[in-house]
């Protein structure tokens, strides 16, 4: 049984590291997974700090406040504000951001679980937007669970060349307990290659909220990403 969690663990971590993706930018964020709850409500907090050798990526910091809900059996809709702050500077609102999941397959009925993510993004400087699609797998091994995210992105507008690009992260995640998940997460793209451990879990609130958390330390493994990259993740579901 352990040789065939390692066999997973290492099977995934060898598929980020050899596939052939490039995506703009700092791509380190959430690795989302496939699944929708019911009449689910959400207030969403993601920041992430960088620190870095480099004085012009030192101290960076970007936030993401949102506001989700479910609007269909399977469909799960959110909208985050995103800012953005650099040492010695004031925080900044860059974009808006919309984002859509839909849940493909129930969990459980095939081997591995589907969902599907779109997100279209504009920048409130300039006429500038985002689009992307991403694909998301996740497979449980007894304790152990595996989620892959690749995805497509189309970015035009104003001031930037348009220009289609991709992305690739995945997680691994010991379920210990509902309160404490211990795992690993890989994010690649054009500017990014990193690797890190993060710690997870949930706090049950009564009747029917919950608080999820998760925070970790991702490491830049190429001359380009951010030498650190510390992510903090709150998820209050009613």
């Amino acid at each position: 049984m352990l040789s065939a969690r390692l066999r997973a663990v290492v099977a995934l971590l060898v598929i980020a590291a050899s596939a052939p993706l490039c995506a703009d930018g700092i791509v380190i964020d959430k690795v989302y997974d496939p699944y929708v709850t019911l009449l689910e409500q959400e207030l969403e907090y993601r920041g992430l700090l960088q620190t870095d050798d480099n004085a012009a990526l030192d101290g960076g910091e970007l936030h993401r406040l949102g506001y989700g809900r479910t609007f269909a059996e399977r469909w799960f809709a959110e909208l985050y504000a995103i800012g953005q702050r650099w040492p010695e500077g004031t925080m900044q609102l860059e974009a808006f951001e919309l984002e859509i999941k839909h849940q493909l397959t129930e969990q459980g009925e095939y081997a591995v679980d589907w969902g599907w993510l779109t997100e279209l993004e504009r920048s409130t400087e300039h006429n500038q937007w985002e689009w992307s699609n991403t694909l998301i797998v996740a497979r449980d091994w007894g304790r152990w669970t595996g989620t892959a995210n690749l995805s497509l992105i189309y970015e035009w507008g104003e001031l930037i060349d348009s220009e289609l690009e991709s992305s690739f992260s995945a997680q691994m995640k010991y379920r210990r307990s509902a309160a404490l998940e211990p795992g690993v997460e890989l994010f690649k793209g054009q500017d990014t290659f990193a690797l890190g451990p993060i710690i997870a879990g949930q706090l049950r609130l009564g009747q029917g909220n919950k608080l999820f958390w998760e925070t970790g330390v991702i490491a830049g493994l190429d001359n380009v990403t951010p030498d650190w990259t510390y992510k903090l993740e709150l998820e209050f579901e009613f």
